[in-house]
């Protein structure tokens, strides 16, 4: 950061030098012109003092001059002969510049004096400028020497207001980037150190959330060994009372069930001692239907009990998914209970089970209060419930949403719609083709 705003500061200066560079270049050039302008007003002024003069005497012609310009201490009227390089003041005293003469004999409309050949001829030791007026028929000329020490002082004065507003308006420009850096740094140390809370947090929930799922798979472990001595104890009375109800078709019935659901909670139990182990799902290729009409079948007596109408739609052809069937239906059962304990009686629930695109979706609506926006973020966390105390132990969802995950898929919980009342519950898993599914 530090290298950072150094370097741009550094390019700032370097764009200020550049400006004023350029602003002093292009204020040399304006002078420059301006002096130009200055020296032909001197050539202009030569030349209207020789109108009219003609070869006259001497005296006459160094008389003209004086007449016709009012005293001023920085310009001076000579005159001057061909083939001489003697100059005539006005008073009839000598002088001579070496410049001038040249100048005449190049036949030059002026020429500019430095500051030790103004001082030789009289005026301040200054830039000066010479302008000529060559008399038609005569060898006389006139010189008009002139200071140019306002109009150097002006410009110098204009360049230096120039530069100077130059460099303090770089200078502002520098000191509010310098603000601006230090602000912006001020806000990336804020936002890093944000940044860093916030990656503390997220670190502690984590944390915590793998606690709790330790907790919980220590939790089910020990309800899976504590469930397993007197499920096997029911397994075998119930194995014992099969040849006695031999004769009694209803209590032979009764027995047998006792026996199924007995091997169901056993094959169960292994199941999800399987999944808090980490161990791969055992997948079978089946339709969706399949899995959605067996979950209805396990439900269909609390929805019949609560009231409520469960609606089932799956596309046609049904679309296929690889899953260990009886762990899937177990977490579409959790979301239809969910459902159904949410919904009042005389209302109705949806099960639409449709494909997109490589997904297969088990899309669960309700028409009850539906969830808050802040609870969905937490609800499938394990022993986070928002249903009354002993109403719900929190660990359906949390149940479902690991088997979800144990097979690549996704489960969402959001309400339905600002307009919409309810809660939209979806669980998605890869899609199959239907070739692969055969």
């Amino acid at each position: 950061m530090k290298s950072g705003a150094s370097s741009l500061l550094v390019w700032m200066f370097v764009a200020l030098a550049c400006v004023v560079g350029i602003a002093y270049l292009d204020a040399s050039r304006e002078s420059s012109a301006a002096f130009d302008d200055f020296a032909e007003e001197q050539a202009l002024l030569a030349r209207a003092l020789g109108v009219g003069m003609s070869s006259s005497s001497a005296s006459a012609i160094a008389a003209a001059p004086v007449s016709s310009i009012e005293h001023d201490p920085e310009r001076v009227v000579l005159i001057a002969r061909d083939g001489s390089d003697d100059l005539v003041r006005a008073d009839g005293t000598m002088a001579r510049s070496g410049v001038i003469s040249e100048a005449l004999q190049q036949k030059r409309p002026w020429v500019r004096l430095a500051r030790p050949d103004a001082a030789a001829l009289g005026l301040p030791s200054r830039t000066a400028v010479a302008g000529f007026s060559y008399v038609a028929g005569s060898s006389t000329h006139i010189v008009v020497l002139t200071s140019a020490a306002r109009e150097r002082d002006r410009e110098l004065r204009v360049q230096s207001r120039l530069v100077a507003s130059i460099v303090v308006g770089g200078f502002l420009v520098v000191a509010f980037g310098l603000a601006a850096l230090r602000r912006q740094r001020r806000e990336l140390e804020l936002a890093r150190e944000l940044a860093v809370a916030e990656t503390a947090r997220t670190r502690d929930e984590q944390l915590a959330r793998a606690s709790r799922f330790a907790a919980l798979g220590a939790f089910g472990t020990g309800i899976a060994h504590e469930i397993s001595s007197p499920l096997g104890v029911i397994v075998g009375r119930a194995e014992q009372l099969l040849p006695k109800v031999e004769g009694d078709p209803r209590a032979k019935k009764a027995v047998e069930e006792i026996a199924l659901h007995a091997a169901r909670i056993s094959q169960t139990i292994r199941d999800f001692s399987g999944l808090a182990r980490g161990a791969p799902p055992s997948l079978a290729h089946v339709g969706a239907d399949v899995i959605a009409y067996r979950a209805r079948e396990f439900v269909a007596h609390r929805f019949e009990s609560a009231g409520v109408e469960l609606r089932l739609l799956v596309d046609d052809p049904p679309p296929h998914v690889a899953c260990d069937v009886r762990l899937f239906v177990h977490a579409l059962v959790n979301l239809l209970l969910n459902a159904c304990d949410a919904s009042a009686e005389g209302t109705a629930v949806g099960l639409r089970v449709s494909r997109e695109a490589d997904t297969v979706t088990f899309e669960v609506l309700d028409e009850g209060p539906g969830i808050r926006s802040e609870d969905a973020a937490r609800v499938l966390e394990p022993f986070f419930t928002t249903k009354p105390v002993g109403a719900g132990s929190g660990l359906g969802l949390a149940i479902a949403s690991e088997i979800v995950k144990h097979h690549q898929g996704r489960l969402i919980i959001e309400p339905r719609g600002p307009t919409t009342k309810g809660t939209r519950a979806v669980l998605e898993l890869p899609a199959l083709d239907e070739e692969a599914g055969r």
